[in-house]
């Protein structure tokens, strides 16, 4: 099953609000945000992390943010105990999202991939994302996000003050 397919039947099946929005094809977050008439802090913003653990250890982490914000590969680094951060490649983010990059969901459906979601993001009522796709686009409530995806809930955001975010 492709990643949307999966994804609306894992919502349909747990009974999530949500709706599906159609547009122009886009996949960056700033630009699909106006073709959708959502406020660029309420899109989910996805990035695939590689975390080294040590010289023999690597780990995957899907980082969501809210669209306006910048992610603190720090953060993630120091959050998993690792020792070095950078995004994935887009072959390997592809690979562990299922989809192209710029539709990634914020979901992790492949068991390498750690979800963590920041806390900033879930203050909103509702997610705005791709839904797998470049013309369509999701909007989900976002308590229905948490019961069905599960994220690890972290802080992964650069603060204004924060001189090292990515």
């Amino acid at each position: 099953m492709d990643a949307y397919n999966r994804l609306i039947t894992d919502l349909d099946t747990a009974g999530a609000t949500y709706r599906l929005i159609d547009h122009a094809p886009e996949g960056r977050t700033d630009l699909v945000s106006a073709l959708r008439g959502n406020t660029v802090a309420h899109a989910a913003k996805c990035l695939v992390v590689m975390v080294k653990i040590g010289k023999k250890t690597t780990r995957y982490v899907l980082a969501v943010i809210p669209g306006d914000a910048r992610l603190d590969l720090t953060a993630i680094k120091t959050l998993l105990g690792g020792t070095y951060t950078a995004f994935a490649s887009s072959e390997k983010a592809e690979e562990l999202a299922g989809t192209v990059v710029g539709t990634v969901l914020p979901f992790a459906y492949h068991p390498d991939l750690e979800l963590i979601a920041d806390p900033t993001l879930l203050e909103f009522p509702e997610l705005f994302f791709n839904a797998a796709r470049l013309d369509r686009s999701m909007a989900l409530v976002t308590k229905d996000y948490i019961r069905v995806a599960s994220p690890r809930v972290a802080p992964i955001i650069a603060l204004a003050d924060n001189p090292t975010p990515a």
